[in-house]
């Protein structure tokens, strides 16, 4: 029981500092952050945003979502492969749901925990990590 509260307070804990971490975002519609965690180390962390040496404006002038803007799951995939640390194991604390997209990132990087607290619009992507058998938890903060 002990543990199940330490691990409970472990996951709160990732959240508020991903959600910290999601106002690195330029983003205005919705700023969302994820931290890797393994063996209680972060490994990795991102923020959605456009890539590297783009200007850092998310939205075009209709207020809609640029489409090579990245989500804060695939920034911190990407930076950890970079790294040279491994995401075979982590778990994965993000302030928002994985889109399927992001979702199928998830799995082939071995990622087997995903923690989140709000839920995204469509839930295709926590479906798939279902099917694939990755611990999804929901967590108010």
């Amino acid at each position: 029981m002990a543990n199940n509260n330490k691990q409970q307070l472990l996951d709160q804990r990732y959240l508020k500092m991903a959600d910290v971490w999601s106002q690195n975002s330029y983003c205005k519609r919705r700023q969302v952050g994820a931290l890797l965690v393994k063996n209680q180390m972060i490994i990795s962390d991102g923020y959605n945003g456009t890539p590297s040496g783009f200007e850092n404006v998310c939205e075009d002038e209709n207020d809609k979502t640029k489409p090579y803007v990245l989500h804060a799951e695939a920034n911190a995939i990407t930076k950890v492969a970079k790294s040279g640390n491994s995401s075979d194991g982590a778990t994965l604390y993000v302030t928002s749901s994985p889109c399927l997209e992001c979702s199928k990132l998830i799995i082939q990087a071995g990622i087997k925990r995903v923690v989140f607290t709000e839920s995204y619009r469509l839930e295709d992507g926590i479906n798939l990590l279902k099917r694939a058998d990755i611990e999804i938890k929901q967590v108010d903060i």
